[in-house]
């Protein structure tokens, strides 16, 4: 399973890009798509940057800053997200779109280079619907923390109209928590880290968090890091995730590549077992941040080098051979 979407399409998937148009966008990047069914549809929370990512994936034609590289307006250096809400018919076609109204929380002048929620998960806890990502632009040296915002979608508007920042449960000093998988079916919690396996709870009326089930540690040669939500299935919980190997290229520069693994717990969180790791489309920089079941399939979405963002249609029979 070197190449997901290729071995997906060879058993009888498909693969959907997920596009708005450039009008609304300026042309620079669409990526790291979330998914949910929720409210009789599906929905995807799609992350629009002001920036254009470019990796030179042979290392053949790299930029003079390095193969990996991000090219900003000219006038704002910023790394900035906004985010955009789909809602997809039953041929995965976007039928709806709507940038999300954020207006009432962000009256600030943000205080970091990298500005707007990152990375956001769709999930629905207790009949409400939130993204869950990180935020990094409310200090003055990058803190990362996750946040909860609730959204309210109307005939006409998308908003934002609550937001939590989430306080780690052991380390009130860590420098950024990211990445955090929430757990579709049990309000409020998370998976923090894969292995050994953290579940957290949050409570919402004080953003504080606190761990509720530590695993034990299987050996391994990678960093275990978080990706898309953690979906119950059959008697067990999946979700995939990813791991990043970053290193300087041969001129000192930033260089990465990015894999993923499929992963199994039990009921109770107990690590099974997981995949060997994988890329989805053979690059070097993806990122899957969204996976549910639905109609006998699974659909994961996921961004292509910060630039694409794909939906990926999964047969169950092909997921059942990963997940016994």
């Amino acid at each position: 399973m070197e190449n997901l979407a290729k071995t997906v399409l060879l058993n009888g998937g498909s693969i959907h890009p997920l596009i708005i148009p450039s009008s609304f966008t300026n042309g620079t990047g669409l990526m790291n798509p979330s998914i949910l069914y929720w409210n009789n549809k599906i929905i995807i929370n799609l992350r629009h940057v002001n920036y254009t990512f470019y990796h030179s994936e042979a290392k053949l034609f790299q930029h003079q800053f390095g193969p990996l590289t991000y090219v900003h307006p000219e006038n704002d250096m910023h790394l900035r997200t906004d985010n955009y809400y789909l809602e997809l018919d039953k041929n995965v076609d976007i039928s709806r779109f709507d940038r999300v109204d954020t207006s009432l929380f962000d009256n600030y002048e943000p205080m970091w280079d990298f500005v707007g929620l990152e990375d956001a998960r769709l999930v629905c806890w207790n009949n409400k619907l939130y993204m869950t990502g990180v935020r990094r632009d409310t200090t003055t040296n990058g803190e990362g923390r996750m946040e909860l915002s609730e959204i309210l979608v109307s005939d006409d508007a998308v908003r934002e109209v609550s937001r939590v920042r989430i306080q780690p449960p052991k380390d009130p000093d860590s420098y950024c928590e990211k990445n955090w998988m929430p757990i579709l079916d049990k309000p409020f919690h998370y998976i923090k880290w894969t292995n050994p396996t953290e579940v957290v709870r949050v409570d919402i009326e004080t953003g504080k968090s606190e761990t509720v089930f530590d695993g034990q540690y299987i050996e391994v040669s990678t960093d275990f890091r978080g990706g898309s939500q953690v979906i119950p299935y059959r008697d067990k919980y999946i979700a995939f995730i990813h791991e990043v190997d970053l290193f300087d290229s041969e001129v000192g520069r930033k260089d990465a590549v990015y894999r993923h693994r499929l992963v199994v717990w039990d009921k109770n969180f107990n690590l099974l077992k997981f995949s060997e790791p994988f890329s989805i489309m053979g690059g070097h920089v993806e990122f899957a941040v969204g996976l549910i079941f639905h109609n006998e399939e699974f659909l994961l979405t996921f961004g292509f080098q910060d630039n694409a963002a794909y939906l990926l249609r999964i047969p169950q029979k092909f997921m059942d051979t990963y997940v016994k």
